[in-house]
């Protein structure tokens, strides 16, 4: 019998090739996901850095599937979402499929966990890859069944046909047949066709959190296991003067003190000893201290003198208007990731092969480097990803996985587990870089902006392994690596000048970013990178140059917006809220709204949102807010709403609590009492986040939308209520109380 060519048919595919995760050799130095910008092969996703299907799908004996995703869970929900998208394609029940994440022994190596790009990325890879494999599967049945391709249909795991017969999964697959190419195209499922995708589902990660469960990578517990602790030097810089080690080795149930150089640590039996030796073994050390921090109150200043690469990002029309209605410095500190679990890994040295378990973003990144600092072959040093109680972004996780890894190789065959202490945390960690932000900007005659000038200022936020010099233990050995240098990371994406050009329309506009090498702080990757203090920036000026021209400030954002999908979610927002038919705000209480399209590439966001005052404190507290969002084909409702009300809570802290503290020498926020963050007490009262549905429409990542727009949101009602503009974050009590007082205005309590 013979058959036409189909799509089906062609997606079965006859090559075969050696099974290898790589990416390109420039890769690091491109994006922060650390995938290259260059299509390689043209494959939709991460497929097309890794384009055998078996790499991603394997189908068992049972008719069971076991999906691979080198993106990592980082408590946003993804290891749901990307087992919703190859249910949905493999036509195969969530509860039929074994999820694998990030694992340098198991699966695809996609860069770092990052920039919101896991379901874009690796969620288009998979559901590509899961729906060439079930049309290989259903090609397959069709060959035995002497049947036709397209009389076929897949469902719950069983290809069947006319007059009765079936196929399980499991006894199609065989041999090669899944280690092929995937192919440029695939037959996907019609969004009007979901029964999984678009659908909430329960988080698959969340029952362990919430009932005290093994959910961490701080809860590992392997046999034999021993506990070690890392004495971090008092500041940067410092050198080790002098240590007697013996009182430390000497204590009962210590196994081992392990010096490299200005590298301490110490193994000991139980955690306690652990601590308790470790506090020793500081207290026994001297220091040299020769680190000049800048002067905290003085930090834009310093920041701004600092030599810089300058790259002019955007330039249309006239570059400088005559005057300019707003003129504006807004700047921003060091931003600590305050994780709620300070940092920690297990490393198992056994023979001459090395196992870390790491909540790292990048498993491969921090595979290469620990390889070079321990001088070992790539392919001894497995990195497996665990879970760990906080991130959003590079916190100690690559740190503390280097400290157990130099541990772990002084007492070979035993497992060493390193956790970090909280002033550890607080004071080495690399922060998200303090900014600044100038901007100025011109009227028309017509009311619309003439000319718009923005420059921002900003260190590197790209500082992850790859380069073992990233990692604080490989410039504390005796043999030191030198710094990594700096990366700035190039535009659309962006680093410090992420979404510093506007998504609105300007007739004479121009953006520069001052690149800053130096780093007067530690630094690196944080949520939203420097999309935070742009927008933030940016959308305080859109309110106040409504504000000039008597316009209202929603309908002075849609006059500048031509994108039909960024004017969709700012009307949205403005409609759920009631914005046209607000009440007038009670003393003390006030209204502000913002948007952006985060990195003007993935999701859109509006948030308007009321705040009220305390008379007494200063405090701000957000009565209600409301958001509109746009991320493309939803896959999982519930998540994506998860990202947006996560997101309004985080930049909720950061723009009214969060500020890294230091003198002229150390960093001086170690602990939770000089380092506040948002408390349940002062956490939004009411949020509401509204979906625009795109079905069918590209991937989007939502897990950085929010901050920008809440920050902005934020300042524009402190404006609303205080008539002042505030421009240095933190917008803390005693600064939203200092402008109270310089309005006169009255304050009354938030209920």
């Amino acid at each position: 019998m013979t058959h036409a060519i189909s799509r089906r048919d062609v997606l079965r595919g006859t090559g075969a090739l050696v099974l290898a995760f790589s990416l390109s050799r420039h890769a690091f130095a491109l994006t922060e996901t650390g995938a290259s910008e260059t299509p390689l092969r043209g494959l939709p996703g991460s497929l097309d850095s890794t384009p055998l299907l078996d790499a991603w799908i394997r189908i068992e004996p049972n008719g069971n599937a076991t999906v691979f995703t080198g993106k990592a869970e980082l408590g946003q929900g993804i290891r749901t979402a990307l087992m919703q998208v190859a249910a949905e394609e493999l036509k195969l029940p969530i509860a039929r499929l074994t999820l694998i994440t990030a694992d340098t022994g198991r699966t695809p190596n996609e860069g770092y966990t990052a920039a919101s790009h896991s379901v874009q990325d690796s969620g288009t890879a998979l559901r590509n890859a899961a729906a060439q494999v079930r049309e290989i599967l259903i090609g397959e049945a069709a060959r035995r069944a002497g049947a036709s391709a397209s009389e076929l249909s897949a469902r719950d795991g069983v290809v069947t046909g006319p007059g009765g017969f079936r196929f399980g999964y499991g006894d199609l697959v065989s041999g090669q047949l899944l280690h092929v190419d995937a192919q440029p195209t695939s037959i996907l499922t019609d969004p009007r066709d979901f029964t999984v995708m678009d659908h909430p589902v329960p988080r698959v990660d969340i029952p362990a959190k919430v009932t005290g469960g093994a959910a961490y990578v701080q809860d590992m517990r392997l046999p034999s296991m021993v506990h070690g602790r890392i004495v971090r030097p008092p500041s940067y810089g410092a050198r080790l003067a002098a240590l007697d080690a013996g009182p430390v080795e000497a204590m009962p149930g210590v196994l081992k003190v392990v010096r490299d150089g200005a590298f301490l640590g110490v193994i000991a039996e139980k955690e306690w000893t652990a601590i308790q030796a470790m506090r020793r073994l500081a207290a026994l050390a001297r220091w040299d201290e020769t680190a000049e921090l800048p002067e905290e109150a003085r930090l834009p200043d310093a920041l701004m003198a600092l030599p810089s690469r300058d790259t002019t990002i955007l330039d249309v029309g006239q570059p400088v208007a005559p005057s300019y209605a707003v003129d504006g410095l807004f700047s921003r500190p060091y931003l600590a990731h305050g994780s709620i679990g300070p940092s920690c890994a297990i490393a198992h040295m056994e023979g001459d092969a090395l196992t870390v378990w790491t909540h790292t973003q990048g498993v491969y990144p921090l595979r290469n480097a620990l390889a070079t600092l321990l001088a070992m072959p790539q392919d001894k040093v497995r990195c497996i990803h665990a879970e760990g109680a906080g991130c959003y972004g590079q916190n100690g996780a690559d740190d503390v996985g280097a400290d157990a890894a130099l541990l772990a190789r002084a007492v070979p065959g035993r497992p060493v587990r390193v956790q970090w202490m909280r002033e550890q945390e607080h004071a080495w960690e690399p922060f998200g870089p303090g900014m600044v932000a100038h901007l100025r900007a011109a009227l028309g005659l017509d009311g619309s902006i003439a000319a718009w000038q923005h420059d921002v200022w900003s260190q590197s936020h790209m500082m992850r392994p790859g380069p073992p010099g990233t990692l604080l233990a490989a410039r504390d050995i005796a043999d030191p690596f030198p710094p990594a240098p700096p990366v700035d990371l190039p535009m659309p994406e962006g680093g410090g000048d992420r979404n510093a050009v506007p998504l609105y329309v300007l007739p004479n506009a121009r953006a520069v970013n001052h690149f800053l090498p130096e780093m007067p702080l530690r630094g690196s990757s944080m949520r939203s990178l420097g999309g935070y203090l742009n927008v933030f920036a940016i959308e305080s000026t859109m309110d106040d140059l409504a504000g000039l021209s008597g316009q209202d400030p929603v309908d002075f954002r849609l006059r500048h917006l031509a994108d039909e999908r960024a004017r969709t979610v700012v009307t949205e927002a403005a409609e759920r809220f009631g914005w046209k038919s607000r009440p007038k705000a009670p003393a003390g209480s006030g209204y502000g709204f913002a948007f952006a399209r985060y990195k003007n590439l993935e999701a859109y966001c509006a948030i308007a949102l009321e705040i009220a005052i305390d008379q007494d404190t200063g405090r701000t507290v957000i009565q209600r807010a409301v958001a509109a969002v746009d991320t493309g084909q939803v896959v999982n409702p519930d998540g994506v709403r998860n990202q947006i009300e996560g997101g309004i809570v985080q930049a909720t802290s950061w723009t009214l609590f969060e500020s890294v503290r230091f003198d002229r020498r150390r960093i001086t926020s170690i602990d939770w009492a000089s380092y506040p963050i948002l408390r349940f007490a002062h956490v939004p009262r009411h949020i509401e986040v509204h979906i625009v549905d795109r079905p069918g429409l590209p991937f989007l990542g939502a897990g950085e939308a929010a901050q920008g727009p809440t920050g902005a949101a934020i300042a524009n009602a402190v404006r609303d209520v205080t008539g002042q503009r505030l421009r240095t974050l933190p917008l803390d009590a005693a600064t939203v109380r200092a402008a109270m007082t310089a309005s006169s205005l009255p304050m009354q309590s938030p209920s």
